[in-house]
Formats: C-alpha cells, sequence, structure tokens
C-alpha cells in the first residue's frame, strides 16, 4: 500500500503525529525522502528544513535517527538520509 500523505499533511504541515509507529515510520520516510539528499547536514540545516513541517522539530530529528532513517557521523557533528530505507 502506498503512503497517503493526504491523511497526515495539509498545506506543507503535519496536521497530527500519528499514533502507530508504523505509520509514523512511513510519514519520517516520506518526509526525509522528499527533504533530504545523499550530502551532510549539520543539526543547524537538518532543524531548519524539518521545522517547515513540524513546531516539534527536535522531535522529528531524533524520531528519524531511531528509525534510521538519518545517521549520523561518527563524531556526531553531520547528519545524512540514509537512501537505502527507499529500496
Amino acid at each position: 500500500m502506498e503512503f497517503n500523505k493526504d491523511k497526515w499533511i495539509k498545506d506543507g504541515k503535519i496536521l497530527n503525529m500519528p499514533k502507530k509507529q508504523k505509520d509514523k515510520y512511513e510519514l519520517f520516510v516520506y518526509l526525509a525522502s522528499i527533504s533530504f539528499d545523499e550530502r551532510k547536514y549539520k543539526e543547524k540545516e537538518i532543524n531548519e528544513i524539518l521545522k517547515k513541517y513540524y513546531a516539534d522539530f527536535c522531535y522529528l530529528r531524533r524520531s528519524m535517527v531511531d528509525f534510521k532513517l538519518l545517521k549520523r557521523t561518527d563524531d556526531g557533528s553531520e547528519y545524512f538520509f540514509d537512501k537505502s530505507v527507499l529500496d
């Protein structure tokens, strides 16, 4: 089944956060796939991108890391999107 963005996003903003982990994961995969390319980002850049979608952008960033959509460099100074999740 394909992700139904209209259920969760309106006018480029998250309407409400899904309660089910599966729905959260699908939402975060969608957001990451439209927001990030394969370059490295500083935390400030990630925050600027994510705050367009949801007021608690730190929650989005941490959740994307927890779901292994965003990964950190070994020293933790930069993030990158793992596009292998789209396969």
